[in-house]
Protein backbone atom coordinates (compact mmCIF):
# COMPACT_ATOMS: atom_id res chain seq x y z
CA UNK A 1 0.00 0.00 0.00
CA UNK A 2 3.29 2.61 -0.31
CA UNK A 3 2.86 2.80 -3.46
CA UNK A 4 0.12 5.82 -4.78
CA UNK A 5 -2.54 4.36 -6.66
CA UNK A 6 -4.81 6.98 -9.25
CA UNK A 7 -7.64 6.87 -11.52
CA UNK A 8 -7.98 10.05 -14.11
CA UNK A 9 -10.37 9.98 -16.80
CA UNK A 10 -10.30 12.83 -19.17
CA UNK A 11 -6.73 12.06 -19.01
CA UNK A 12 -5.70 12.37 -23.21
CA UNK A 13 -5.84 16.02 -22.70
CA UNK A 14 -6.71 19.25 -20.83
CA UNK A 15 -6.94 19.60 -17.57
CA UNK A 16 -6.75 15.62 -17.42
CA UNK A 17 -3.51 15.22 -19.14
CA UNK A 18 -1.85 17.92 -16.89
CA UNK A 19 -3.16 16.38 -13.43
CA UNK A 20 -2.24 12.59 -14.72
CA UNK A 21 1.90 14.34 -15.65
CA UNK A 22 1.78 15.90 -11.87
CA UNK A 23 1.14 13.20 -10.25
CA UNK A 24 2.89 10.92 -12.15
CA UNK A 25 6.35 13.16 -11.04
CA UNK A 26 5.63 12.49 -7.70
CA UNK A 27 5.89 9.00 -8.55
CA UNK A 28 2.01 7.67 -8.11
CA UNK A 29 0.95 4.98 -10.83
CA UNK A 30 -1.88 6.81 -12.49
CA UNK A 31 -4.57 4.82 -14.93
CA UNK A 32 -5.01 6.85 -17.76
CA UNK A 33 -8.97 6.74 -18.95
CA UNK A 34 -10.36 8.50 -21.52
CA UNK A 35 -12.00 7.45 -24.98
CA UNK A 36 -8.70 8.02 -27.92
CA UNK A 37 -5.55 5.42 -26.88
CA UNK A 38 -3.24 7.38 -29.00
CA UNK A 39 -4.37 10.29 -26.80
CA UNK A 40 -4.06 8.43 -23.80
CA UNK A 41 -0.26 6.66 -24.74
CA UNK A 42 0.56 10.46 -25.29
CA UNK A 43 0.12 11.40 -22.29
CA UNK A 44 1.82 8.77 -20.97
CA UNK A 45 4.88 9.28 -23.09
CA UNK A 46 5.08 13.43 -21.71
CA UNK A 47 5.39 11.53 -18.03
CA UNK A 48 8.43 12.21 -15.73
CA UNK A 49 7.78 9.79 -13.45
CA UNK A 50 5.39 6.88 -11.83
CA UNK A 51 4.25 4.28 -13.98
CA UNK A 52 1.51 5.18 -16.49
CA UNK A 53 -1.53 1.88 -17.08
CA UNK A 54 -3.41 3.07 -20.20
CA UNK A 55 -7.43 2.07 -20.15
CA UNK A 56 -9.58 3.00 -23.53
CA UNK A 57 -12.44 3.75 -21.40
CA UNK A 58 -16.08 5.32 -22.62
CA UNK A 59 -17.28 6.33 -19.29
CA UNK A 60 -20.87 6.41 -20.27
CA UNK A 61 -20.91 2.59 -20.63
CA UNK A 62 -21.28 0.89 -17.27
CA UNK A 63 -19.65 -2.15 -18.59
CA UNK A 64 -16.69 -0.51 -19.65
CA UNK A 65 -16.24 1.71 -16.24
CA UNK A 66 -16.30 -1.58 -14.33
CA UNK A 67 -14.09 -2.84 -16.56
CA UNK A 68 -11.62 0.01 -16.15
CA UNK A 69 -11.31 -0.13 -11.64
CA UNK A 70 -11.19 -4.25 -12.60
CA UNK A 71 -8.15 -3.77 -14.27
CA UNK A 72 -6.35 -0.97 -12.07
CA UNK A 73 -7.60 -3.94 -8.96
CA UNK A 74 -5.73 -6.53 -11.04
CA UNK A 75 -2.28 -4.37 -11.31
CA UNK A 76 -2.29 -2.18 -8.30
CA UNK A 77 -4.25 -4.02 -5.88
CA UNK A 78 -5.76 -0.76 -5.05
CA UNK A 79 -6.68 2.57 -4.96
CA UNK A 80 -6.16 5.66 -3.42
CA UNK A 81 -7.65 8.45 -5.56
CA UNK A 82 -10.45 8.84 -8.40
CA UNK A 83 -10.26 12.29 -10.67
CA UNK A 84 -13.62 11.91 -11.80
CA UNK A 85 -12.48 14.54 -14.55
CA UNK A 86 -14.03 13.83 -18.04
CA UNK A 87 -16.97 16.40 -19.24
CA UNK A 88 -18.53 17.37 -21.93
CA UNK A 89 -20.44 20.45 -23.85
CA UNK A 90 -22.84 21.58 -26.76
CA UNK A 91 -22.49 25.22 -28.34
CA UNK A 92 -24.16 27.98 -26.73
CA UNK A 93 -27.89 27.78 -27.44
CA UNK A 94 -30.49 29.80 -25.68
CA UNK A 95 -33.21 27.63 -23.58
CA UNK A 96 -36.49 27.76 -25.57
CA UNK A 97 -34.15 26.67 -28.53
CA UNK A 98 -32.09 23.22 -26.83
CA UNK A 99 -32.97 20.22 -27.44
CA UNK A 100 -33.99 16.90 -25.37
CA UNK A 101 -30.77 15.48 -27.39
CA UNK A 102 -28.24 17.86 -26.56
CA UNK A 103 -29.41 17.83 -23.00
CA UNK A 104 -29.00 14.07 -22.70
CA UNK A 105 -25.74 14.30 -24.78
CA UNK A 106 -24.62 16.49 -22.06
CA UNK A 107 -25.51 14.61 -19.23
CA UNK A 108 -24.60 11.61 -19.94
CA UNK A 109 -21.10 12.57 -19.60
CA UNK A 110 -21.21 15.37 -17.02
CA UNK A 111 -23.67 13.73 -14.75
CA UNK A 112 -24.40 9.56 -15.51
CA UNK A 113 -20.39 9.17 -16.23
CA UNK A 114 -19.62 10.80 -13.18
CA UNK A 115 -21.74 8.81 -11.18
CA UNK A 116 -20.36 5.21 -12.22
CA UNK A 117 -16.88 6.37 -11.86
CA UNK A 118 -17.23 7.65 -8.64
CA UNK A 119 -19.89 4.45 -7.79
CA UNK A 120 -17.18 1.85 -8.99
CA UNK A 121 -14.86 3.94 -6.66
CA UNK A 122 -15.86 4.01 -4.14
CA UNK A 123 -16.97 0.33 -3.89
CA UNK A 124 -13.36 -0.48 -4.85
CA UNK A 125 -12.12 2.04 -1.91
CA UNK A 126 -14.62 0.61 0.32
CA UNK A 127 -13.85 -3.03 0.12
CA UNK A 128 -10.00 -2.74 0.15
CA UNK A 129 -7.79 -3.15 3.25
CA UNK A 130 -7.29 -0.90 4.47
CA UNK A 131 -10.16 0.63 3.44
CA UNK A 132 -10.47 4.25 1.98
CA UNK A 133 -9.35 6.43 -0.70
CA UNK A 134 -10.17 10.27 -2.08
CA UNK A 135 -12.82 11.25 -5.12
CA UNK A 136 -12.02 14.38 -6.71
CA UNK A 137 -14.75 15.69 -8.60
CA UNK A 138 -14.40 18.26 -11.64
CA UNK A 139 -16.99 20.70 -11.02
CA UNK A 140 -16.83 24.33 -12.39
CA UNK A 141 -17.38 27.67 -12.10
CA UNK A 142 -20.75 27.42 -13.71
CA UNK A 143 -21.29 25.19 -10.27
CA UNK A 144 -22.12 28.69 -9.04
CA UNK A 145 -22.88 30.80 -11.99
CA UNK A 146 -24.30 29.87 -15.41
CA UNK A 147 -23.24 31.46 -18.93
CA UNK A 148 -25.65 32.31 -21.28
CA UNK A 149 -27.22 29.54 -23.00
CA UNK A 150 -25.92 26.81 -21.07
CA UNK A 151 -28.82 25.00 -19.21
CA UNK A 152 -27.07 21.68 -19.66
CA UNK A 153 -23.47 22.39 -18.57
CA UNK A 154 -24.89 24.54 -16.32
CA UNK A 155 -27.68 21.85 -14.33
CA UNK A 156 -25.16 19.05 -14.39
CA UNK A 157 -22.27 21.15 -12.71
CA UNK A 158 -24.89 22.13 -9.97
CA UNK A 159 -25.88 18.68 -9.86
CA UNK A 160 -21.91 17.69 -9.10
CA UNK A 161 -21.81 19.47 -6.06
CA UNK A 162 -24.60 17.73 -4.69
CA UNK A 163 -23.53 14.44 -5.61
CA UNK A 164 -19.85 15.37 -3.98
CA UNK A 165 -21.73 16.34 -0.92
CA UNK A 166 -23.79 13.07 -0.48
CA UNK A 167 -20.04 11.13 -1.60
CA UNK A 168 -18.45 12.80 1.59
CA UNK A 169 -21.27 11.98 3.76
CA UNK A 170 -21.69 8.25 2.82
CA UNK A 171 -17.90 8.08 3.06
CA UNK A 172 -16.98 9.14 5.87
CA UNK A 173 -17.07 5.56 7.73
CA UNK A 174 -15.03 4.38 5.15
CA UNK A 175 -12.55 6.40 5.29
CA UNK A 176 -13.29 7.95 2.06
CA UNK A 177 -12.74 11.93 1.51
CA UNK A 178 -14.51 13.54 -1.19
CA UNK A 179 -14.04 16.83 -2.40
CA UNK A 180 -14.71 18.91 -5.83
CA UNK A 181 -12.41 21.65 -7.65
CA UNK A 182 -14.49 24.31 -9.71
CA UNK A 183 -12.17 25.28 -12.59
CA UNK A 184 -12.63 29.01 -14.51
CA UNK A 185 -10.59 29.21 -17.84
CA UNK A 186 -7.54 27.11 -17.84
CA UNK A 187 -5.88 26.95 -21.23
CA UNK A 188 -6.76 24.17 -22.80
CA UNK A 189 -8.31 23.30 -26.60
CA UNK A 190 -11.94 23.26 -24.53
CA UNK A 191 -11.54 27.13 -23.64
CA UNK A 192 -9.97 28.21 -27.25
CA UNK A 193 -13.12 30.33 -27.74
CA UNK A 194 -12.73 32.28 -24.24
CA UNK A 195 -9.51 34.23 -25.76
CA UNK A 196 -11.04 35.09 -29.07
CA UNK A 197 -14.17 36.29 -27.53
CA UNK A 198 -17.11 35.01 -25.26
CA UNK A 199 -20.76 35.51 -25.43
CA UNK A 200 -21.62 37.54 -22.18
CA UNK A 201 -24.94 37.89 -20.11
CA UNK A 202 -25.34 41.74 -21.94
CA UNK A 203 -25.14 40.37 -25.50
CA UNK A 204 -21.59 40.88 -26.12
CA UNK A 205 -18.53 38.90 -27.54
CA UNK A 206 -15.75 39.45 -25.41
CA UNK A 207 -11.94 37.76 -25.21
CA UNK A 208 -11.57 36.26 -21.50
CA UNK A 209 -8.36 35.65 -19.60
CA UNK A 210 -7.57 32.36 -19.29
CA UNK A 211 -4.90 30.45 -17.21
CA UNK A 212 -2.27 27.97 -17.39
CA UNK A 213 -3.84 24.34 -17.22
CA UNK A 214 -0.81 22.90 -15.31
CA UNK A 215 -1.86 25.43 -12.26
CA UNK A 216 -5.11 23.29 -12.04
CA UNK A 217 -2.62 19.80 -12.31
CA UNK A 218 -0.42 21.26 -9.56
CA UNK A 219 -4.43 21.97 -6.84
CA UNK A 220 -5.26 18.45 -8.05
CA UNK A 221 -2.08 17.04 -6.89
CA UNK A 222 -2.24 18.76 -3.96
CA UNK A 223 -5.55 17.34 -2.97
CA UNK A 224 -4.89 14.23 -3.96
CA UNK A 225 -1.32 13.91 -1.84
CA UNK A 226 -2.94 15.13 1.66
CA UNK A 227 -3.86 12.31 4.44
CA UNK A 228 -7.45 10.91 4.50
CA UNK A 229 -7.92 12.80 7.93
CA UNK A 230 -8.01 16.26 5.65
CA UNK A 231 -10.16 17.13 3.12
CA UNK A 232 -10.33 19.98 0.79
CA UNK A 233 -14.06 20.25 0.35
CA UNK A 234 -14.36 22.68 -2.68
CA UNK A 235 -11.69 25.02 -4.19
CA UNK A 236 -12.20 26.84 -7.09
CA UNK A 237 -9.19 27.77 -9.40
CA UNK A 238 -9.61 30.46 -12.16
CA UNK A 239 -8.26 33.12 -14.53
CA UNK A 240 -7.63 36.11 -12.36
CA UNK A 241 -9.26 38.33 -14.91
CA UNK A 242 -11.77 36.16 -16.00
CA UNK A 243 -15.28 37.74 -15.41
CA UNK A 244 -16.92 35.29 -13.16
CA UNK A 245 -17.32 37.43 -9.44
CA UNK A 246 -20.28 39.58 -10.88
CA UNK A 247 -20.95 37.78 -13.86
CA UNK A 248 -24.17 39.11 -14.10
Amino acid sequence: MSEKVAVITGAGSGIGRASALALLAGGWNVALAGRRQDALEETAGMATGGTSLVVPTDVTQPDQVAALFARVKDRFGHLDVLFNNAGSNVPTTNFGDFTFEMWRKVTAVNLDAMFLCANAAFRMMRDQTPQGGRIINNGSISAHNPRPGSVAYTSTKHAITGLTKSIALDGRQYDIACGQIDIGNAATPMTARSSEGQLQPNGQVVPEARMDVNHVGQQVAFMANLPLETNVQFVTIMATKMPWIGRG
